[in-house]
């Protein structure tokens, strides 16, 4: 591929890739910009299209936007394996400019018809996802740059969640907003959501172009190799690696952090295996952790579904309040949760945006340390049992009164990205340890993204079925108890998920064992449960 031929020093591998990791950001920003702007004007597009009746517009603007992922969910496992033959970068590349003809499609539709396929080829064409951790995997090769590194792209995420809405928001119907500018005759005035997904596909062009041109690719076995002179004698007695001083430094130190590697590089031995067969893929421990993946996604993205809706929801009269219960309030009770918390659009768009900035300094600081206290298999551990907590104690916001009630929506939030934004990338580190070859990386991170997208599919459905039938009966937690069970779910299964332990490792732990007859146990990626 030409992509992929382009030769470049190696990189040191005991350094934190900065610049590779800051330009796959910049190619993950555009993505989330451009798939989340549909959001605030889906809904009137629908109604544009004139399908069925008005009152149905919620649902098809449900179906537009859950088109991407569902299609996204067939193919991402395809993606995955053919960047593992052909390269990340070309595979990366070629997911962009297909986001950026659904774009397009959308913004010149006609009709529902038009738009739903716009959306669809979009996800078909998208394997994204999969592919760019798979490339963090890649470019991380130090267990202690991990949760550094992991935390980037959510954190990246959620800054293109923030924008892409703001940016749909404000772009959409130009001709209405914009009448100076904008004429209502013009191409802009023919096709009102033209302008925005033109914005998105812009952006999107400018990050195809940073990554062909800057984004190196990461694939193992299209690294540039190092050339040795003609005279180097090379044997099964003289393997390539470094032998001065080993006597004073041997390559093997029971007692160094880095045990199982050479130079520091923990998962090397991993990184250059090459076995005559393709390995097993559907290991025990790669399907418990995209099964975990898999619940995960779907109870969090009710949330997500769920919260604008509750916080605009007209709020139930009578209410009660927990330091209220005379007339006409009636018994405080876990199923009574009648409507919403009648919040104003603007309210909500500021609550909205206050959330993102939380997740971010989740991300971004709490993250790493979390990490480095607890252990990477602790922390799964911790969050997937606490994570039913965040569900649970959403519907008791209708109890509080208003002068308490952005400080209690303010506190759900934190506790909601505390657990859930510390999940997402826990889940991949494991999932990349757990990988038993570089050689099937791809497939792997596709395959999770592919179950993480199909869940993602069916969750606001089913979240909305819930709200409507809890709303009948004065009941709307309860669908923020199902996505609590969903979650309790969760918080069982993550104890069959056990550290994977590689096989490299396992054998330099056996060797290690026959020579001093210790039992090396403090290494994170050695350690089968313990962490």
């Amino acid at each position: 591929m030409v992509l992929t031929c382009k030769r470049r020093a190696p990189r040191d591998p005991n350094k934190f890739p900065t610049a590779q990791l800051f330009l796959l950001a910049i190619v993950r920003l555009a993505e989330p910009i451009a798939l989340t702007s549909i959001f605030p004007y889906a809904w009137p597009l629908v109604k544009k299209f004139e399908v069925g009746d008005e009152e149905d517009a919620s649902f098809y603007a449900g179906v537009l936007i859950s088109a991407f992922a569902l299609a996204e969910s067939l193919t991402g496992m395809y993606w995955g394996g053919l960047s593992d033959r052909v390269g990340r970068k070309p595979v990366l590349l070629a997911g962009c400019t297909g986001t950026m003809l659904s774009l397009i499609m959308v913004g010149f539709a006609m009709n529902i018809w038009v738009a739903l396929a716009g959306r669809a080829i979009g996800g078909f064409l998208n394997g994204n996802i999969g592919v760019i951790q798979t490339m963090v995997g890649e470019l991380v090769t130090k267990p202690e740059h991990e949760p550094k590194a992991y935390s980037i792209m959510p954190f990246v995420w959620s800054i293109g969640t923030i924008i892409g809405p703001a940016l749909g928001g404000t772009l959409a119907d130009p001709a209405s907003s914009f009448p100076n500018i904008f004429s209502k005759d013009g191409i802009f005035g023919r096709f009102p959501y033209l302008l925005p997904n033109l914005v998105c596909a812009g952006l999107l062009a400018f990050s195809i172009v940073i990554g062909y041109f800057l984004l190196e690719e990461t694939h193992p076995d299209m690294q540039p190799r190092i050339s040795l002179p003609d005279s180097t004698y090379v044997s099964d007695q003289t393997p390539l690696v470094a032998t001065a001083d080993a006597i004073k430094k041997p390559p093997v130190d029971l007692r160094a952090d880095a045990y199982g590697t050479f130079d520091g590089s923990d998962d090397s031995k991993w990184r250059h295996a090459h076995t005559k067969k393709e390995p097993k893929i559907f290991t025990k421990q790669v399907v418990e952790l995209i099964i975990a993946m898999g619940i995960f996604t779907y109870h969090s993205m009710t949330y997500d579904h769920l919260l604008p809706i509750f916080l605009e929801d007209s709020r139930g009269e009578p209410y009660a309040t927990l330091f209220a219960h005379a007339k006409p309030y009636p018994r405080f009770s876990p199923f009574f949760s009648p409507g919403g918390l009648g919040l104003s659009m603007q309210k909500v768009g500021v609550i909205m945006s206050i959330n993102g900035v939380i997740a971010l300094f989740v991300q971004a600081v709490i993250f790493p340390y979390a990490a480095q206290i607890f252990g990477i298999h602790r922390l799964f551990i911790l969050v997937s049992v606490l994570h039913p907590i965040a569900y649970v104690i959403m519907p008791y916001l209708v109890y509080l009164p208003p002068s308490w009630l952005m400080w209690g929506i303010y506190a759900c939030l934190t506790i909601r990205n505390l657990l859930s934004i510390l999940a997402y990338p826990v889940l991949l580190i494991l999932i990349k340890e757990a990988t038993p070859s570089p050689s099937v990386l791809g497939k792997i991170n596709g395959l999770a993204a592919s179950a993480g997208a199909a869940c993602r599919t069916i969750a606001p459905p089913i979240a909305g079925y819930l709200y409507t039938l809890g709303s009948r009966m004065d009941f709307t937690g309860l669908s923020w108890y199902g996505s609590a069970f969903v979650a309790l779910v969760g918080s069982v299964q993550c104890f069959s998920v056990k550290r994977a332990r590689r096989i490299d490792e396992e054998s330099d732990t056996e060797s290690s064992r026959s020579v001093t007859g210790a039992v090396v146990n403090d290494h994170p990626l050695v350690q089968d449960d313990s962490r």
